[in-house]
């Protein structure tokens, strides 16, 4: 689509209101009412802008104060994030890594394990749409992160690198988080208290498979958005890895939607509205997330 195309056009004024919400979000002096989007379009234009502001909203209008997690991770049918030789560039399509790139710029942080950047040096900013780029978070318990990678050196945007406490400090322009370790894992839940103390509450776990699979299996994650590619991959790295479960009645069911992105499918799972419901359709039970800042 061009800028001449109406729907390229009613999709920027949606993307234009989803930058304006994520403001509000962020500034309280910000929060003013925000015009309707659409009106006054045909319904060719609006279908595909509304179904932008249907999945993008609620990352956006994350309630203010409050810590909201999203996880995405893109993945062959067969569930491999990368071969098993590390090649990763790339198993989702352009229309996919736009969406990337919109889920940063509404982000207040993106949080990456070191693994990630390791393997690829991402630079973890928004370049594909306009918006801010967030605070990039790498979590790197046994500091194996060089001062060589772009999220250290190219001060494109803060970086801020999570290790235990008494660790060798950070290398490059990034400053250190300390978090406590339990069995020898990060402790997600004081990583987000620390985050939050900051004023980063809207937050992206980026990848990879192991660290999305930790904060699910925390119950950290209120949304997850998880990208198909039509491709198969064979045994390669892992996407998404939860806990085992005996029942397929004890499994993960939360609501969800699916979006085609090209030739990619998205499926957006909300989690937070399904342990609302698995808590309250439990008596005496606990939600999976505990304390959240």
């Amino acid at each position: 689509m061009t800028d001449d195309d109406p729907r390229a056009r009613a999709e920027a004024r949606a993307w234009s209101t989803l930058l304006d919400l994520a403001r509000r979000r962020r500034d309280e002096a910000a929060r003013r009412p925000v015009a309707p989007p659409l009106a006054g379009l045909a319904d060719a234009e609006v279908l595909p802008a509304q179904a932008l502001l249907d999945l993008l909203r609620p990352f956006a209008e994350a309630p203010p104060g409050r810590t909201y997690v999203l996880a995405h991770l893109g993945q062959s049918l067969d569930g491999q994030i990368a071969t098993a030789a590390g090649d990763s560039h790339y198993v989702n399509g352009a229309e996919n890594l736009v969406h990337l790139h919109r889920l940063r710029a509404l982000a207040d942080a993106v949080v990456v394990g070191v693994g990630t950047v390791v393997a690829d040096d991402p630079r973890l900013t928004t370049r594909r749409v306009p918006g801010p780029s967030p605070v990039r978070v790498v979590l790197d318990p046994r500091a194996r992160l060089g001062p060589d990678r772009r999220v250290l050196c190219d001060r494109a945007a803060p970086t801020l690198v999570v290790r235990p406490p008494g660790g060798p400090r950070a290398p490059g322009d990034a400053e250190t988080i300390e978090v406590p370790v339990h069995d020898g894992r990060l402790d997600l839940e004081a990583l987000l208290a620390a985050l939050a103390a900051r004023g980063l509450h809207a937050i992206l776990v980026e990848g990879g498979g192991m660290t999305v699979s930790a904060f699910l299996a925390a119950g950290l994650v209120d949304r997850l958005h998880l990208a198909v590619a039509p491709l198969l991959l064979g045994p390669g790295r892992p996407g998404v890895t939860v806990p085992a479960v005996a029942r397929l009645g004890d499994a993960l069911r939360p609501p969800c939607r699916t979006c085609q992105m090209g030739p990619d499918v998205l499926f957006d799972c909300d989690l937070a509205a399904w342990r609302s419901t698995a808590s309250t359709t439990a008596p005496g039970s606990e939600p999976a997330s505990t304390t959240r800042p």
